[in-house]
């Protein structure tokens, strides 16, 4: 077969960047996740010693871990 001088065209790749996952190893996640452990073993052993108004605390600091968690990803504790 005869060469016809001519290089093949070169097939160029365009990979996307990939995105780095973090899988929770931040501080928001971390301090969310704690707050949370703490809210739900209070609430437990208030529901089993019947102490309403424990329960009632334990849901509000449940509540209080989601805000934190939310306000430290937004001052960039958290995954991009």
């Amino acid at each position: 077969m005869a060469s016809t001088g001519q290089q093949p065209a070169q097939v160029v790749h365009h990979e996307k960047p990939t995105k780095h996952v973090h899988h929770g190893r931040t501080i928001a996640a971390w301090t969310g996740t704690t707050i949370a452990m703490v809210a739900f073993i209070i609430g437990g052993i208030a529901v089993v010693i019947q102490n309403w108004p424990l329960f009632w605390a334990s849901a509000g600091l449940l509540v209080l871990g989601l805000i934190l968690t939310k306000v430290l990803q937004v001052m960039g504790y958290g995954a991009d």
